[in-house]
């Protein structure tokens, strides 16, 4: 079985960001994966559950009423790992083009009063949110952002050379 792409990224080398996972096409458009990285893997703590299902929702919400974007706009959700989430756009821009539409989307989470859809009818575990780690997430990581708007690492996948097997399996050089 082929190993997916975003296992075949080097993760102890991966830094907070923007990144793009995979590009694929559907139809005649195409439709961008993005790896929006929160938290170093394997380094620093996995987001707080609570908090992550509070960011999925604020932002979820906050990019799908963006009038420039919410036309663009697929899927926002969280990565298994807790580390970060994952953004599906139509079309296929560079990360640093999506830096300032993520950064306002971290900021609005600081002004949020209260979770939008935390309620038993509009949400599967309305029980499980922190609104108050939410804004403190959100608050860091667009600080994060912010100050490292030109730096090239958090748009790029770290490389690194792969050995391949005769059955083309893939190995890490370390």
């Amino acid at each position: 079985m082929d190993l997916i792409p975003s296992f075949s990224v080097d993760h102890t080398r991966i830094v907070p960001g923007i990144f793009t996972s995979r590009v694929d096409v559907l139809g005649d458009q195409k439709v961008t994966t993005y790896d929006v990285r929160v938290t170093k893997p394997n380094e620093e703590p996995a987001v707080d559950v609570a908090a992550m299902h509070s960011l999925e929702h604020l932002i979820a919400t906050f990019l799908r009423n963006d009038p420039d974007w919410k036309d663009q706009i697929i899927y926002w959700g969280p990565m298994g790992c807790l580390t970060g989430f994952y953004l599906i756009l139509k079309g296929n821009r560079a990360p640093k083009e999506i830096h300032d539409l993520l950064l306002r989307a971290f900021q609005s989470v600081e002004s949020a009063e209260e979770v939008p859809g935390a309620t038993a009818e509009n949400c599967g575990n309305y029980l499980m949110h922190n609104l108050g780690m939410a804004k403190w997430y959100a608050r860091k990581f667009a600080g994060y952002l912010a100050e490292n708007a030109e730096n090239p690492a958090i748009f790029e996948y770290p490389r690194s050379e792969r050995l391949v097997t005769e059955d083309g399996r893939e190995f890490f050089d370390s």
